[in-house]
């Protein structure tokens, strides 16, 4: 089993989770996280501090297409260690559907 980080975390970028990885395995893309699932040791400390509930374990029904897409952009994208600033309309962002289709970026962010 691994952890990673779902659609809902697009535009919202809350980074709570980077600062409680004993593995650094975030990796910042522009407007969201992803966790390497390869690296990814399952402990779970990550899960309680996202705000809004963007990060799952694998085994729940439906995270396939999302393992995926956390392994891909793990490869692109820079590593994350320390704790960055979200966006400044990430409340609001929170919720919002379709955000895959709609406001998803490939860019990497910084990364630290």
């Amino acid at each position: 089993m691994t952890y990673v980080v779902t659609e809902d975390c697009i535009a919202c970028k809350h980074m709570d989770c980077v600062a409680v990885c004993p593995v650094d395995c975030f990796y910042e893309g522009e407007n969201m996280l992803v966790i390497n699932p390869d690296e990814c040791i399952d402990c779970g400390v990550c899960e309680p501090e996202c705000p809004i509930e963007a990060i799952k374990p694998d085994m729940e029904p439906g995270l396939a297409p999302w393992i995926e897409h956390n392994r891909q952009y793990a490869r692109l994208w820079p590593n994350i260690t320390e704790v960055g600033v979200p966006p400044a309309n990430a409340e609001a962002m929170a919720g919002q559907p379709n955000k895959l289709r709609d406001l998803f970026s490939e860019q990497p962010g910084e990364g630290s």
